[in-house]
């Protein structure tokens, strides 16, 4: 048996309620009395501007890289710790000189999207012990544009098979 005020919600089933408290009188109110009120409202407005989502889209990045010529096992091994590092690396071809790599980023906007793959290479450069290639090419397109160009036949084959493989 249970034992408990009478009508008393049993304990951790009540949602808690949560009130206000207004400020005291003595809470920096400008002279004409609204100037507290007018703070409030703007505060309020201000947390429900950072509550609006922030919708991201899908982009298909192709990072063309190329520089000095270096061992083909070498690349291959750097480009498979990239994908390691970075899941959603679809496919990358390779050459002695020169790399292509593509996958899909989440991103608020393109500029965005091209702001977080210019940097993909850099960031990795020593981790995943990649050439000290630049980046000479850069294409950032939504999912829709993506589709569109592979249902029209024209525009890079669809990423398969995933992985590093030679050119």
């Amino acid at each position: 048996m249970r034992r408990a005020r009478p009508g008393a919600v049993p304990r951790g089933t009540a949602e808690r309620a949560l009130t206000s408290v207004e400020a005291g009188a003595d809470f920096d109110v400008e002279e004409n009395g609204t100037g507290a009120e007018t703070r409030a409202a703007a505060a309020r407005e201000t947390r429900a501007e950072e509550r609006e989502v922030v919708v991201s889209k899908l982009w298909h990045i192709t990072l063309s890289v190329s520089g000095a010529e270096a061992p083909l096992t070498e690349v291959r091994r750097g480009l498979e710790q990239l994908a390691h590092d970075h899941p959603f690396l679809l496919t990358s071809r390779y050459a002695n000189d020169h790399a292509e790599i593509r996958y899909w980023e989440e991103a608020r906007d393109l500029h965005d999207a091209a702001a977080v793959a210019l940097r993909l290479w850099g960031e990795h450069r020593q981790s995943a012990k990649l050439p000290p290639w630049e980046i000479v090419g850069l294409e950032v397109i939504d999912r829709e544009t993506y589709h569109q160009r592979i249902a029209e036949g024209y525009g890079p084959p669809p990423a398969a098979p995933v992985g590093v493989h030679p050119y």
